[in-house]
């Protein structure tokens, strides 16, 4: 558990760290002028915006890579037929264009939907749940999975995290500017550095809200495509056999399913506990 909380603070913490210190060499180094609060907050959208979308580009790409999962093109099973003909039918159905569909090779139960846009995603389930899971819960699940790309959640996300990126940018230089007065020396790089690291927590408990948010609605939409019954199994069946997920950082939060933590950790889950996501099934109209 640990480990992956250092894993995602590392990730999320270095991109903030990388995009300071080119900020840092545009200004010290080219002796660009960011003391104007228009122009450095220009330089800190363009900087945090500028990663969030390039990974949203390339997520695709990114998951197939990291995954090594086979994509169905030409479905050679009965099984791959009906994973096919499935996702087809809850696309219509949810409006979106035929996402791809793909396989990769994991134990746990998961699955995960990423991509550009609604138009132009990708869903993607393990073999851990094609062997675990009946056929009406691995329908809820790529319901849950559809009803994210139909919601544009990965677009949200990337927002939201453009958002969080540029004001931890754009803040820790102002206050490292009063810190630091007219220096911009030693001092004032580790003080910015420490304030990226400091704001970029932060930005990452509220991202990981918003995260634990959507699956609510994603929950909501698969039991609206395969069922409510079918969407409260599926979360049951991975209740029983929730064990740590493979899956990599950058894709981990688009999963069905995310790892469990406790106390303060508990701000950093990009998913609410399983038994919290069925009992709002249950409670919904």
């Amino acid at each position: 558990m640990f480990k992956r909380i250092a894993l995602f603070l590392a990730t999320n913490l270095a991109v903030l760290v990388l995009l300071g210190i080119v900020l840092t060499i545009l200004q010290n180094v080219f002796g660009i002028s960011l003391g104007d609060n228009g122009t450095l907050l220009m330089f800190a959208a363009v900087f945090g915006f500028g990663g969030s979308f390039i990974s949203l580009m390339i997520s695709k790409w990114s998951a197939k890579r990291a995954t090594g999962m086979q994509l169905i093109e030409n479905p050679k099973s009965e099984l791959e037929q009906w994973l096919v003909s499935t996702v087809r039918r809850q696309a219509d159905k949810a409006g979106i264009k035929m996402p791809e569909v793909g396989i990769y090779d994991a134990p746990e139960i998961n699955a995960f939907a990423t991509g550009p846009s609604r138009n132009n995603s990708l869903v993607a389930v393990s073999t851990g749940l094609l062997r675990s899971m009946t056929r009406d819960e691995a329908e809820a699940v790529l319901g849950h999975e559809i009803s994210h790309v139909a919601n544009g959640d990965m677009v949200t996300m990337t927002l939201v995290q453009g958002v969080m990126n540029t004001f931890v940018i754009f803040l820790s230089r102002k206050i490292g500017g009063i810190i630091n007065g007219d220096s911009r020396g030693l001092g004032y790089f580790a003080t910015i550095m420490a304030l990226d690291i400091l704001f970029g927590l932060f930005a990452s408990v509220i991202t990981m809200w918003f995260s634990r948010h959507r699956e609510y609605r994603a929950d909501a939409g698969g039991a609206a495509l395969a069922g409510k019954d079918k969407m409260i199994a599926a979360l049951q069946r991975l209740a029983q056999n929730h064990g740590q997920s493979s899956l990599p950082t950058e894709i981990a939060a688009f999963g069905i399913s995310g790892s469990l933590k406790s106390g303060l950790a508990s701000l950093l889950m990009s998913h609410p506990p399983l038994e919290v996501r069925i009992q709002a099934l249950r409670d919904a109209p």
